[in-house]
């Protein structure tokens, strides 16, 4: 059973992600990597780490649709949405599916919802084909999609980030439930931060505003949580989000603190909707971890694949 996501306002629920730093002072984060063009959830969606950062221009674009359309994804429909959405979540939620088919569970799980954002006329046909017991899933990601993907706007050149590879999904989580024991955040909070700032890690870069590391701390802010780690560190940066959450309201009132990590009602709905179907079933997580980095670009979405920028 889901434990309650949140003891504030009822209009904090209704927003949705931004990819922002923290900020100075109490705790506040700055814009970061677009979750619904790096993460459209993809962590660029809203601002990435260097949302609107100079970078070089971009490469000619592939041939046919651009990357990241409907139509290069192979979910053309909505029949062939909710198909791949019901195999990729049935996969997903089974503990016997192996890593290579989680990871390209994961992969269409994210295709299909970031097809979904862009055509949402297809919503409601989807709903209808999917099973039942999946309805509530689809429409929390897709929501927190759309939100994500209001937050930013399309480039006309790529960031200047470097694209890595995650550390391993049970280190991460790991840390995650390290950090619930010492600190009381539930550890799908900072699973969702994670995954809508950075792509689990993925994404290197600071952003226009100064926010660095896997959780996107501004210095500042880093120095009054981050007590002597480092802000590069995966276990450091969750433990300091962690603190930072903590010392705003947290756990009691997740909505207070997510809005002090990252100050827009947007990101507060993202980030509680991502978390939810964390807490509904932990192994949503081992998808999420799946979700690549896409950009937003004024011509079309653009992958942006492990070793980007290298």
């Amino acid at each position: 059973m889901r434990r309650p996501l949140s003891a504030g306002p009822a209009a904090a629920l209704l927003v949705a992600l931004v990819t922002t730093g923290c900020a100075s002072g109490k705790g506040s984060q700055a814009t970061r990597p677009d979750p619904t063009t790096t993460t459209t959830a993809t962590a660029p969606s809203a601002p990435s780490p260097n949302d609107g950062a100079a970078a070089a221009p971009a490469p000619p674009g592939p041939a046919g649709p651009p990357a990241g359309s409907s139509a290069s994804l192979g979910v053309v429909d909505p029949a062939s949405v909710a198909a791949s959405l019901a195999g990729a979540e049935r996969a997903i939620r089974d503990p016997a599916t192996g890593t290579g088919e989680l990871e390209r569970a994961g992969r269409a799980q994210q295709d299909a919802y970031r097809a979904l954002v862009e055509h949402p006329d297809w919503t409601a046909q989807v709903l209808r084909s999917v099973p039942a017991s999946l309805q509530e899933t689809v429409q929390a990601n897709v929501s927190a999609g759309t939100e994500l993907r209001a937050l930013g706007k399309p480039r006309t050149s790529l960031p200047p980030w470097r694209i890595v590879a995650p550390a391993p999904a049970p280190e991460l989580l790991g840390h995650y439930k390290a950090a619930e024991a010492s600190l009381g955040i539930p550890w799908q909070y900072l699973a969702a931060i994670h995954l809508v700032e950075t792509r689990m890690g993925r994404i290197r870069g600071t952003s226009v505003a100064g926010a660095q590391g896997p959780m996107q701390f501004l210095p500042a802010t880093w120095s009054r949580y981050g007590k002597g780690g480092d802000i590069n560190s995966n276990r450091d940066a969750i433990f300091g989000a962690a603190r930072l959450l903590a010392a705003n309201g947290g756990p009691g009132n997740m909505s207070n603190a997510l809005y002090r990590y990252n100050p827009t009602p947007r990101y507060v709905k993202a980030v509680t909707a991502y978390a939810g179907q964390m807490q509904d079933n932990e192994r949503a997580y081992f998808g999420y971890y799946h979700w690549q980095v896409y950009y937003r670009m004024v011509d079309g979405d653009r992958l942006l694949p492990v070793g980007y920028g290298s």
